[in-house]
């Protein structure tokens, strides 16, 4: 069992360091709202730090996942930050969709102060880090992957190492793009499945066994068909990841006008209000104009 720290305990980070704590690890905890960190110890137990270099202290592996690159830099840097309360040969595990700039930027300061860092984003929502069944893409040195993979493991299905710093934000970038065209295509298809006045159940329960079957079909067709988007991952934090991807594809010149299509689609429901709406709404749109 490793003595660890969570950085960020959100709709993501919650659940997951409280996997860490089921499984037997010695958890501390920071989050900006102090509040939900005092509910993560009265449910879970371990501790929580007023700050993220207290929370850090003593920690073998340290875990973040906050909102963007400035959030990330907010909380790793400084003399409250993360960086400041780690020793070296410590490992600092970034599970934040963020840029694979920011990863290179922090992986330089840490090998300034011999600790090792992985870019570590994931894919799988709430419900998967809820359930502990998350994807977790890593960047980073073997050695390091070596030693947090038997912890990550408490709250994934598959931790696997995509290459050097960056590549695991880059790989949850190509996740990204498909999961756009994906849902756009879905939400047509629902659509239009509703307009033909078929049932959208027995739809659904036939064409997911064929080739147009995928997660997104078996878990978001029905409550698309039904109109319902309280739930799931946010449509500010898809537009936030595909402006990451939008930057990165200036840089290695890929196209991607499909995904530009998309984002203009999110920023309309974003325009109707659905900045919270999960990102299966975009079958808002076209059920109702």
């Amino acid at each position: 069992m490793a003595k660890v720290a969570f950085i960020g305990l959100g709709v993501m980070g919650y659940p997951m360091a409280g996997h860490l704590a089921t499984k037997g690890h010695d958890v501390s905890v920071y989050n900006r709202t102090n509040t939900k960190a005092d509910a993560w110890v009265k449910e879970h137990g371990g501790r929580s730090g007023a700050t993220p270099r207290a929370a850090s202290e003593g920690a073998e592996i340290v875990f973040c996942c906050v909102g963007n690159d400035d959030d990330l830099r907010s909380v790793v840097l400084g003399d409250d930050g993360i960086f400041a309360g780690m020793t070296a040969d410590t490992v600092l595990v970034d599970h934040t969709t963020a840029s694979a700039d920011v990863a290179r930027e922090l992986d330089a300061i840490a090998r300034e102060k011999s600790i090792h860092f992985v870019d570590a984003p994931v894919s799988g929502g709430q419900a998967g880090a809820e359930n502990g069944v998350l994807t977790v893409m890593c960047g980073g040195e073997q050695a390091a992957f070596d030693r947090i993979k038997p912890v990550a493991d408490c709250f994934s299905r598959a931790v696997t190492l995509m290459g050097p710093v960056g590549s695991g934000q880059l790989t949850k970038m190509v996740n990204q793009i498909a999961i756009a065209g994906l849902v756009q295509g879905l939400s047509e298809a629902m659509n239009f499945g509703q307009k033909a006045n078929l049932d959208m159940e027995k739809v659904i329960d036939v064409i997911s066994k064929g080739a147009a079957g995928s997660w997104q079909m078996e878990n978001r067709g029905s409550t698309m068909c039904q109109g319902e988007f309280e739930f799931g991952f946010a449509v500010d934090w898809m537009r936030k990841d595909l402006g990451i991807c939008f930057e990165e594809s200036k840089r290695n010149g890929a196209r991607l006008p499909l995904t530009h299509l998309v984002d203009q689609f999110y920023a309309q429901v974003q325009a109707r209000g659905g900045n919270r709406w999960d990102t299966s709404s975009l079958v808002h749109l076209l059920q109702n104009d």
